[in-house]
């Protein structure tokens, strides 16, 4: 049995609506970030050495890395092979790309303005304090924000192409993409502007799998 160790508001959510896609038996296993930290439990490090999520158990398998546990899940159960290009296409390599640009690429300038933002906020003495926020600004003005644009710029070009990600269905690539654009949606500065990422977006949120993944995943305020 498939075990996902599902931290509230993570990217573990995707790995729940992959599932859901693949019409595959799992149980979910809830943890919650501290509300000071936001970081995941300690508990998590029993299950891997880093204590992070997504991580699933299937078995004595241990699997962590959203991009490596999307390639297990698709590898392993999707029989069918409706959520892979087939090997030696340039589909398949499409969609390869797409796989790992979600977390290669896409995720570093939004977790850069995530982190910057934090600065700005964090308790510190009064007199530091005008000096984080200035640090801040012109880092996101000058470096993240611009990245975060370029490649949205390149995304809803990409998207031009065609309805998914890897061609003209849904595919593991799809569900990859899903958080890092959630997560620009939400601080990330994508507007109406980019009105095919918008589509992409609320498509997946259409889909009956992904619905479910909600239900069974609970909290995730990405969404909101």
């Amino acid at each position: 049995m498939i075990t996902v160790h599902h931290l509230n508001n993570s990217r573990s959510q995707r790995v729940i609506w992959l599932l859901e896609e693949l019409s595959v038996d799992y149980t979910v296993k809830r943890y919650q970030r501290d509300p000071k930290t936001m970081l995941a439990p300690k508990s998590l490090l029993k299950v891997h050495p880093l204590g992070k999520s997504p991580v699933i158990t299937d078995g004595d398998t241990v699997v962590a890395e959203s991009g490596a546990i999307v390639e297990y899940l698709i590898d392993r159960y999707d029989i069918e092979r409706k959520l892979s290009p087939a090997p030696g296409t340039p589909t398949r390599l499409r969609y390869t790309y797409w796989l790992h640009f979600a977390e290669g690429s896409a995720m570093s300038p939004l977790l850069m303005k995530l982190m910057f933002n934090y600065i700005e906020k964090a308790p510190m003495p009064f007199f530091a304090k005008p000096i984080a926020k200035a640090i801040s600004k012109k880092a996101k003005s000058s470096f993240i924000d611009p990245q975060i644009k370029a490649h949205l710029d390149y995304i809803e070009s990409e998207l031009g192409k065609s309805t998914w990600f890897a061609g003209g269905r849904l595919t593991g690539a799809d569900i990859q993409m899903s958080f890092p654009l959630e997560a620009a949606a939400v601080r990330g500065g994508l507007d109406e502007s980019y009105p095919k990422i918008n589509a992409f977006i609320r498509r997946i949120h259409a889909r009956a799998g992904y619905k479910r993944a909600l239900e069974r995943g609970g909290e995730y305020n990405l969404l909101s």
